[in-house]
């Protein structure tokens, strides 16, 4: 039978392939940039349970989470996403992602659902890009979509981190790849979902306008790695 249209995609976490995946995937990035460099304000502890929330500019997106956390984090990851694209590459459940369908409510919930529980192994984390789809690079303020919020007001403990991207071909024809992880936003999670996800949109609005000025001004603050 026919996988529907509606139906979820859990994470289907594979050892193997992760480590046979992290050698592909690290080659990939050193053939197609010119470098790849972070300012970095966050590491989780052995004990952190992380949420970490990206701007959506680029097809590259789908790959960053899994690098950083192989290179940085080394935390038990997992990542929302869109269903579409999963059936697209089924590969990706074998690293930690698991599907969300945007436009069934009752199934994104789901997903959401699935989201929280997945928070409560140890040493965790979850990528999620609340914009929901790409985007064009800006610092204005993004418009993020609930489920980060309700994510987080249903995960007490966890670290929200926002983490910004930035591709670009300022100095060099090869792109750069400048990237900054921010401190952990401060909030409560008795605040309401809505309003949690306006606080975490103008973290992100701040990172990017961080990311995007010393990307071009002072290059020299990030790390390469």
């Amino acid at each position: 039978m026919n996988r529907s249209s509606t139906d979820f995609i859990p994470s289907n976490e594979s050892k193997w392939f992760i480590s046979i995946f992290d050698l592909y995937v690290r080659n990939l990035f050193w053939r197609r940039f010119k470098n790849i460099a972070i300012d970095q304000q966050y590491q989780p502890g052995e004990d952190s349970k992380t949420i970490y929330y990206l701007n959506h500019t680029s097809w590259w997106d789908g790959l960053i989470p899994f690098l950083l956390n192989q290179k940085l984090f080394k935390q038990n990851a997992r990542a929302i996403m869109e269903d579409k694209q999963m059936r697209q590459h089924k590969f990706f459940s074998k690293i930690g992602a698991f599907s969300v369908n945007l436009s069934e409510p009752r199934a994104a919930l789901k997903s959401l659902r699935y989201a929280v529980d997945s928070m409560k192994r140890d040493n965790s984390s979850l990528f999620i890009y609340p914009e929901g789809k790409i985007v064009p690079f800006s610092t204005l303020k993004p418009e993020f979509q609930k489920g980060l919020g309700w994510i987080a007001s249903r995960t007490p403990g966890s670290d929200i981190v926002p983490i910004g991207i930035y591709i670009h071909t300022a100095r060099h024809d090869k792109p750069e790849l400048n990237i900054k992880i921010g401190p952990p936003v401060t909030f409560n999670s008795d605040t309401p979902s809505e309003d949690l996800s306006i606080q975490f949109e103008k973290n992100m609005q701040q990172v990017l306008i961080d990311l995007q000025k010393k990307a071009h001004s002072n290059p020299g603050q990030f790390t390469a790695i």
